[in-house]
């Protein structure tokens, strides 16, 4: 099944606009310090976003988990008292952030970022740690987490990052945020489950940023 077309406005770039492809879009804020844009699903949407508003009100808002239609058998499956965290990034490497939030209403629970010259991988990596560590603060260590990345699930099971990223004064704060996250994993027991956030079954993941 073709996937939906889908709308960019960009608020904030090298060039601003609504644009008709991800790859249009790009090209618009590759490079550009702290890039403001936004998907929509309809032309008239994103004609309305970039003519009335600004990216303060589309982006960062809370909003409820974009869950396609499933079985009433296969929503029970989600577990919706848990979180769930993701990443976004411009680019590969390029301006990287990361989020976690409540899964039931998506109200956002923590933000990191941007970063420079990080990665998706890196991001979902931090998130999950961060995740772990503000849970054990406080004093929720049965509280499942969720995350839509098997390679950065596969990372904190192994207490270490196998990120390929290349180390330039411009990520050395990213080295230093992986260096303290493989530390707290190494010297902490992970109670909460971290699980698989099935995007083919439930759509979006709630933590996602609504970008592509």
């Amino acid at each position: 099944m073709a996937k939906k077309k889908k709308y960019y406005v960009v608020w904030e770039g090298n060039d601003t606009g609504v644009f008709d492809s991800w790859a249009e879009c790009q090209t618009k804020i590759k490079g550009y310090p702290n890039a403001k844009y936004k998907s929509f699903l309809s032309l008239e949407e994103a004609v309305q976003a970039y003519r009335g508003g600004t990216a303060a009100d589309y982006i960062g808002k809370n909003k409820k988990p974009t869950l396609k239609k499933i079985s009433a058998e296969a929503r029970e499956k989600i577990v919706w008292k848990s979180i769930a965290v993701d990443a976004a990034c411009s680019g590969n490497p390029g301006d990287m952030e990361y989020r976690g939030v409540n899964t039931k209403d998506a109200t956002e629970l923590f933000r990191q970022g941007p970063f420079k010259r990080g990665t998706n991988n890196v991001g979902e990596f931090l998130a999950l740690v961060h995740a772990l560590a503000m849970l054990q603060k406080e004093g929720k260590p049965d509280l499942p987490i969720y995350s839509d990345s098997r390679i950065a699930i596969g990372w904190v099971r192994k207490k270490r990052s196998n990120s390929k990223l290349k180390k330039t004064s411009a990520n050395a704060i990213l080295f230093q945020l992986i260096q303290r996250a493989e530390i707290w994993l190494n010297n902490n027991a992970i109670t909460n489950p971290i699980l698989k956030w099935e995007t083919k079954e439930w759509g979006e993941i709630p933590a996602d940023f609504g970008r592509k």
